[in-house]
């Protein structure tokens, strides 16, 4: 059973999953939340098209933190939403996936290509029995003046650094240093900026 994995932990699962620790994913309280969210989301969506001076009002109850001027274009799909912060005049285009088991940190004035997913589940590797419920996370930080080009992919614990560029369709695995272009699959820095 996946209860001996926390035998003396008192914590519950969302108090280990937001501290990064393993965690059992379909968790009442969590899956609350999850759906609070998905409400949240959908409701963005359809403001954004309906009643357009609603439609902050709903993004910023959705998510941690919203910059000033920042913009979201709809659809945005997100596990719980509090945990992203985006900073002041960022701007994301349609369909961002942030999976926000963890923190997902976006600077100042970034740009975000359309299909990006932003990824900061994790799940164990050892094919041992009873973990198969089990997951954990890593957060992700991008810094200010960043792009991300169309459909990037970043997973959990990835550091991107200000003023970088991050190709199209890139999957960034490690972290990025400021002031570069990194590019492919696994992501490199390709060249200074």
């Amino acid at each position: 059973m996946v209860k001996e994995y926390f035998a003396g932990d008192p914590r519950t699962n969302l108090e280990r999953m937001l501290a990064g620790d393993l965690y059992v994913a379909d968790d009442p309280e969590i899956g609350r939340r999850l759906r609070h969210a998905m409400r949240l989301a959908a409701r963005y969506q359809a403001a954004c098209v309906e009643d357009p001076d609603s439609a902050r009002a709903l993004l910023v109850e959705l998510l941690g933190s919203l910059g000033e001027g920042a913009e979201v274009r709809p659809p945005l799909y997100v596990d719980y939403g509090s945990n992203i912060t985006i900073g002041a005049r960022t701007f994301v285009n349609y369909n961002l996936t942030a999976l926000d088991v963890a923190r997902i940190t976006v600077g100042a004035d970034c740009q975000i290509g359309p299909n990006v997913q932003l990824l900061t589940p994790t799940h164990p590797l050892e094919p041992e029995p009873r973990r198969d419920k089990l997951e954990a996370a890593r957060p992700i930080t991008i810094g200010d003046n960043v792009w991300l080009g169309g459909g990037a992919i970043v997973l959990a614990g990835v550091t991107i650094g200000d003023n970088s560029v991050i190709g199209a369709g890139a999957v960034v695995t490690k972290d990025v240093p400021a002031n570069v272009v990194a590019v492919g699959n696994p992501a490199r820095p390709v060249r200074e900026l």
